[in-house]
């Protein structure tokens, strides 16, 4: 027996000695990576993970055993998509698209679960964000098929129900949510979660996503604000352990009560809550950032608020918040977006 397990171990260690970058390094840089996308600069996180990705297709122009490839075609599904959600972010929704594609090429091959799910999830976050509602509802429906328990299947059922609202059907919503409240109460672990950053969406978010969607539910708005007003306390809490915050979870938030602000006619209370959301560094002004802002400028330009130099100022605080940008900086570029 001794020597059985003696002979698995030599056979393991042969296995794992793919060359001056060891399988154990190449995931902590995929760790490394996830959690940097959620608390550093995405354009930043994005060349890195560039770099990354070349060591891994070097390392599989190596002869390999069969797990070994699997291995590396997991780290590379899982770096397709965390480029896809840094493309994304910084503005290009089609790069990132692609990105998807070869993640799902790399899942697919190892039939991951867990992976696919949250492929889907971020391809259903992408065309949520870029205004594509009944898209991001059928893929967040399709990501369920691979995984509805945990974080991540929380946060599928959750991305279904923000589509639905915006979509109308707030009774599709709300089921939505009771179902992901209870995929993230039930004990759940893989090991896209054990990577964590990206792949593991804190409490935080996930209060925050839920009050987005109550935001955007008629009738919904003290639902919406005891929800949001949770995750901002949340997060000026810190993360729990084994989570990271997204850098821009509470500027997000803070978005969605200035909306509902405005809707009762605070415009003191709603430029006060988008103070600090406007004073965000450029390099982290993320696409999901000015597009929620919309709502925060439709309410501005209700009858409700008319020709009033407050309303007028903050309109203008934020447009110039649209100006400065990752994404409008990258505009000016060869082959910049838009």
């Amino acid at each position: 027996m001794a020597a059985h397990e003696g002979g698995e171990h030599a056979e393991r260690a042969e296995r794992r000695d793919i060359g001056p970058v060891t399988m154990e390094q190449l995931r902590a840089d995929v760790r490394r990576l996830s959690a940097e996308l959620v608390t550093g600069e995405p354009l930043v996180s994005f060349l890195e993970m560039r770099r990354v990705r070349a060591r891994i297709f070097r390392v599989l122009d190596q002869q390999l055993w069969p797990q070994d490839q699997a291995d590396l075609y997991f780290l590379l599904g899982c770096l397709a998509d965390l480029m896809a959600a840094a493309a994304s972010g910084l503005g290009y929704p089609q790069a990132a698209e692609e990105l998807i594609r070869s993640g799902w090429a790399y899942a697919s091959a190892i039939d991951h679960h867990p992976l696919m799910a949250h492929l889907r999830l971020q391809l259903a976050n992408i065309v949520y964000w870029y205004n594509q509602p009944q898209q991001a509802r059928d893929l967040a429906e399709d990501g369920l098929r691979y995984l509805d328990e945990g974080p991540n299947g929380a946060y599928l059922h959750v991305r279904y129900a923000a589509a639905a609202a915006q979509l109308g059907d707030s009774d599709g919503a709300y089921r939505a949510l009771s179902r992901g409240r209870d995929a993230r109460e039930r004990e759940y672990t893989d090991d896209m979660l054990e990577i964590g950053g990206e792949f593991a969406i804190s409490l935080a978010s996930h209060m925050r996503d839920i009050g987005t969607v109550l935001t955007d539910i008629d009738g919904a708005d003290q639902e919406a604000v005891d929800e949001l007003q949770h995750a901002v306390a949340a997060y000026e809490a810190g993360p729990g352990p084994g989570e990271q915050h997204w850098f821009a979870g509470k500027p997000l938030a803070s978005i969605d009560l200035a909306s509902i602000h405005l809707r009762s006619g605070a415009l003191d209370a709603a430029a006060a809550t988008l103070t600090p959301v406007l004073s965000l560094p450029p390099a982290q002004r993320v696409n999901a950032l000015p597009n929620r802002l919309r709502l925060v400028r439709a309410e501005l330009h209700r009858p409700l608020y008319g020709r009033s130099a407050p309303a007028q100022e903050l309109d203008e605080r934020i447009e110039e918040f649209g100006r400065d940008t990752m994404s409008a900086g990258l505009q000016s570029l060869p082959g910049g977006p838009g």
